[in-house]
C-alpha cells in the first residue's frame, strides 16, 4: 500500500503544480498552455479519486500519503509531466495489477500525456 499511497500523493500534488504552472503562462502560445493546464488541474482529482475509491474496496483504506521528491518543477512544464509520466508508469508495476485499477491508471497516464502533446507543440 505504500507504493499506492505514493502513487496518490504525487498525482495530486501535480493538481498544484499545474495550478501554478497554469498562472504563470506568458508569451505566445500563453493562452493554449494555459487552457492544457486548466484542463489537466480540472480533470486530475476526480480521476485520482475514481482510483482510491477502487483500490480501497478492494485492499481496504489507504493510510501514509506522501509524496516523491523525483518530480521537480524546476524543469518546466513540459519536463514536470514527462518525468510524471515516467513515475506513474514505474509505480504502476509495484502496485496490484487488477483490470480495472490498471484501466484507471490508463486513464491518467492518457491524461498526462494528452496535457504533454499540447504543450510541447508550443514550444
Amino acid at each position: 500500500m505504500e507504493q499506492f499511497a505514493t502513487l496518490i500523493g504525487t498525482l495530486l500534488q501535480s493538481r498544484t503544480q499545474a495550478h501554478i504552472y497554469h498562472w504563470q503562462t506568458q508569451g505566445q502560445g500563453s493562452y493554449a498552455a494555459h487552457t492544457a493546464l486548466g484542463t489537466y488541474y480540472e480533470t486530475i482529482p476526480g480521476l485520482v479519486d475514481g482510483l482510491v475509491e477502487s483500490f480501497q474496496g478492494r485492499y481496504g483504506i489507504v493510510r501514509g500519503y506522501k509524496m516523491t521528491s523525483a518530480i521537480r518543477e524546476d524543469g518546466g512544464y513540459v519536463n514536470y509531466f514527462e518525468v510524471l509520466c515516467k513515475f506513474v508508469e514505474t509505480i504502476r508495476k509495484s502496485i496490484p495489477q487488477d483490470s480495472y485499477l490498471q484501466n484507471q491508471i490508463d486513464t491518467i497516464v492518457e491524461l498526462i500525456e494528452s496535457t504533454k502533446y499540447k504543450l510541447i507543440n508550443l514550444q
